[in-house]
């Protein structure tokens, strides 16, 4: 077997990687030393931008299968028949804190999922929570840079995070979620996933319907009290990086079952909550979960940097079938994800191996884009660079991928006031209610902790305000639990 020859980029075989090209011993270094400048060179190059959000993540592929026919609802070919396995990508991450953060701390989850279908890739973009913090994408760099460090003191600061909070009462609901027991999971095996938005599907016959999408893990809910959280994170600020990869590498295969929840088109306009709004969730005693099917991961990548840093995930990524709602947070979304990703990984990003089709035209997708960092000409001479030509080119189908979105006879829009619970604080209210009486204790606690640390007054009213709106019993043991601290 012969030894493999270490080589510079250009392919040339490096004499000596131990030591720099010096004008004699002792001396100084060389210019024309090539293979020291390129690796110093190609060092300070290695590190990409990383997201503004979602930054600190983890990864692992797998598989959807299918268990029941939703055939009624989607057209979506990889939903199309029972027993259907089509192979996946999942992303985990945390969502305020930058790369080098702890896992296990109080934040939402990002639940990224990749299906590499027949017809293409459909992504789906959700986190561990049903609902957000806002649902208006103009307030979106406006609430992240209230969560993220201060520009002054480098640090993620209460008075910001409670001060936006004060001035957004939709965020009431999320916030309840947050501060709640599943705040901090135990890790990413052991949390439900979301797809949060609104998403229509299609049917065959034209027929749609609205959808929401839950993944419940089948390893069971666990989360962390603050104190367990910050113990773990003190010990091992990869925590859930180290339990995903070790029980993939073990055999113990994570899985969660996939359910929808099926709203058919002509419900919208007047359902008592706006369906399209972020903020809410839709009673599942209003439009029960159905079972899709399963999904399982059952392989780490090879190399985080190369499969998980560089996935890139995009909700307008779409298959027939499957499409937008009027949700303005995803409308929102369909353009940022996007564009997130031109700037980190270049315009050619989808060549990239994670992000590249598997089942479409060999592995690659077929367009008339082209140049840009890392152009490949994948096509060679026979492509012609525009569209329509006379040269068997790919041509389009004229098939939308979903139904035309038509509310209250406006497309793509809708008036919230025909709703008659859709106010900010009610459905915020409702989940309290829901929960026993030691969880109503620690959530209770977990947002006097925060909120007591504010240094304004009239922030922390109108925080109060918003507990109150939601719950008189709510408001009053908030309330209380503030004043006791801060008298301390």
């Amino acid at each position: 077997m012969s030894k493999r020859v270490l080589t510079t980029e250009s392919g040339a075989p490096v004499a000596d990687n131990q030591n720099s090209a010096t004008a004699g011993v002792g001396g100084p270094l060389l210019l024309q030393d090539q293979h020291l400048l390129e690796k110093l060179a190609r060092f300070n190059r290695e590190r990409i931008p990383e997201r503004v959000v979602h930054a600190r993540g983890s990864g692992a592929y797998g598989y959807f299968e299918v268990t029941d026919d939703v055939t009624a609802y989607t057209s979506a070919d990889f939903l199309n028949t029972v027993g259907k396995r089509t192979e996946t990508f999942l992303r985990f991450s945390t969502v305020a804190d930058s790369l080098g953060g702890a896992d296990a701390v109080r934040d939402p989850r990002g639940f990224a999922l990749k299906f590499y279908t027949e017809e293409g890739n459909y992504d789906l973009v959700g986190n561990n929570t049903p609902v957000f913090f806002i649902k208006d994408p103009i307030k979106f760099p406006d609430f992240i840079h209230s969560q993220k460090r201060d520009p002054f003191t480098g640090k993620q600061e209460p008075d910001n995070v409670w001060d936006f909070w004060a001035h957004a009462p939709e965020a009431t609901h999320q916030v309840t979620w947050l501060m709640g027991d599943r705040g901090i999971p135990a890790s990413y095996r052991h949390m439900n996933g979301y797809g949060s938005h609104t998403y229509q599907w299609t049917n065959e016959a034209g027929e749609a319907f609205f959808v929401k999408y839950h993944f419940k893990t089948n390893q069971g809910v666990r989360s962390l009290s603050a104190e367990q959280g910050a113990e773990l994170a003190g010990k091992d600020a990869n925590s859930h990086q180290t339990d995903l990869l070790q029980a993939i590498e073990r055999g113990v295969n994570p899985s969660w079952t996939l359910h929808v929840q099926i709203m058919p088109a002509a419900d919208a306009a007047d359902y008592r909550f706006n369906p399209f709004d972020l903020t809410k969730v839709w009673p599942h005693s209003d439009y029960p979960l159905q079972r899709v099917g399963r999904l399982v991961l059952d392989r780490n990548p090879d190399n985080v940097f190369a499969e998980v840093e560089q996935a890139a995930f995009s909700p307008n990524n779409f298959v027939p079938g499957i499409g937008p709602s009027p949700d303005k947070m995803l409308q929102g979304r369909l353009f940022a994800y996007a564009d997130a990703h031109r700037y980190r990984l270049g315009v050619n990003h989808t060549l990239l191996a994670v992000n590249a089709p598997k089942a479409v035209n060999g592995g690659k997708a077929d367009n008339y884009g082209r140049d840009g960092l890392m152009a490949s000409n994948a096509y060679g001479r026979d492509r012609k660079n525009y569209e329509p030509n006379s040269y068997d080119g790919p041509a389009e189908t004229g098939q939308p991928l979903s139904a035309p979105l038509a509310i209250n006879g406006h497309t793509g829009t809708h008036e919230a006031p025909l709703h008659t619970k859709d106010d900010h604080f009610f459905q915020a209210g409702e989940l309290y209610r829901l929960m026993s009486a030691e969880e109503q204790a620690r959530l209770v606690a977990n947002i006097a902790g925060g909120l007591s640390q504010v240094t304004r007054d009239d922030v922390i009213e109108k925080n109060l305000a918003h507990f109150h709106a939601a719950d008189a019993d709510y408001g009053k043991r908030v309330e209380e639990a503030v004043r006791a601290l801060r008298e301390d």
